[in-house]
């Protein structure tokens, strides 16, 4: 039974390590590339195409979120959004620009929360694996305990020595799937407010250049 308990937090703990690796390539550079995209976006007074901010600052979901309400706005507006900086015509509805950016942001966020929930489980589950192994391989050790007739302390500690590594493996598979996924959900929290925060920016700019 230990060797069975092993096997199964070994490949929890495997599990865990690829969806920790596959976050870390989801999250590397994200801060630099968002830092790129906000300079691009409020260096000019007009909006830029979305296709010149992801040429510049590709990788960000802010991109997504800007070219959802590009989009909105250009259905708006007949395709034209400015010469020169000048608005050439009025924006019929700010909100639903607003809306189509918090549906795109929506999608950005689930699509960064894939695979945390299995590294919650995973961080959760995988002690309590381990504490079941213990107490089966104790509980094993106390019976053959009963069975050979001895009562020293000498005939059960290899058994439950061997017992308690399966407690020690569960630790090793859920310390670090819960570290990683309260880093990652901090930023996932981080990076979801500032596409909020970024929609509310985005509508204001317009409605400035459009309804002035």
């Amino acid at each position: 039974m230990a060797r069975v308990i092993l096997g199964l937090l070994l490949i929890l703990s495997v599990f865990s390590w690829a969806l920790i690796f596959q976050k870390y390539s989801q999250f590397r550079g994200l801060e630099q590339k968002t830092a790129k995209f906000f300079q691009m976006f409020r260096s000019g007074r007009a909006l830029s195409d979305p296709n010149t901010l992801r040429a510049g600052a590709g990788g960000t979901p802010l991109v997504s979120v800007y070219a959802a309400g590009y989009r909105e706005l250009e259905a708006q507006i007949g395709g034209s959004n400015s010469r020169g900086g000048v608005a050439v015509s009025k924006l019929r509805n700010a909100n639903a620009v607003g809306v189509e950016m918090q549906i795109a942001a929506g999608d950005e966020v689930r699509r960064l929360e894939k695979g945390m929930s299995t590294l919650a489980t995973i961080a959760s589950v995988s002690p309590f694996i381990g504490l079941f192994g213990t107490v089966w391989g104790v509980m094993d050790a106390f019976a053959g305990l009963g069975d050979v007739g001895a009562a020293s302390l000498r005939a059960v500690a290899p058994g439950i020595a061997e017992a308690l590594v399966t407690t020690a493996a569960g630790l090793a598979a859920a310390i670090p799937a819960l570290i990683a996924y309260n880093h990652y959900l901090q930023g996932i929290r981080s990076l979801a407010s500032r596409m909020n925060d970024f929609a509310a920016e985005f509508v204001a700019k317009v409605e400035t250049l459009y309804n002035s």
